[in-house]
């Protein structure tokens, strides 16, 4: 059983500056946990990879189109959830974006850098658009 100590939804509209809301909530969690600087830039980086994909990758940047921020924390995890309204992928079907012949591509690093950086991460993606759980312990 988790019991939350901080628990936050939120809906982007799907434009470029909407990842500009994301840095008060997690800046507002860093504090409150007393998360390192560190720890604290590896969830930045894999928190705006998701919701920029999300935004530009999911709904096309669709102004009809929200993005669902969630946010629950407590003294041991911390646990994302990035939603869009997409068309969805196979996140198995994936170029895989260490290998040469990908190196100079301009995209397709999000996932990989995401998996990198979390301690956990789920895709759920279907017609109706990606679910993507991160979850990072704070006591690691």
């Amino acid at each position: 059983m988790n019991n939350w100590i901080y628990n936050s939804q939120n809906f982007f509209k799907s434009e470029r500056n909407s990842i500009e809301l994301v840095d008060p909530i997690l800046l507002n969690i860093k504090n409150t946990f007393l998360i390192s600087d560190e720890k604290f830039y590896h969830i930045m980086i894999a928190v705006t990879e998701a919701v920029n994909n999300a935004l530009i990758h999911g709904n096309k940047l669709n102004p009809n189109k929200t993005v669902e921020f969630t946010v629950k924390a407590n003294n041991d995890k911390l646990l994302i959830k990035v939603s869009d309204q997409g068309e969805g992928f196979d996140p198995n079907n994936i170029a895989d974006c260490t290998d040469p012949a990908n190196l100079l591509k301009t995209n397709g690093r999000g996932v990989f850098i995401i998996k990198e950086l979390m301690d956990e991460v789920n895709i759920d993606s279907s017609s109706q658009g990606t679910n993507l759980e991160m979850t990072f312990y704070l006591k690691r």
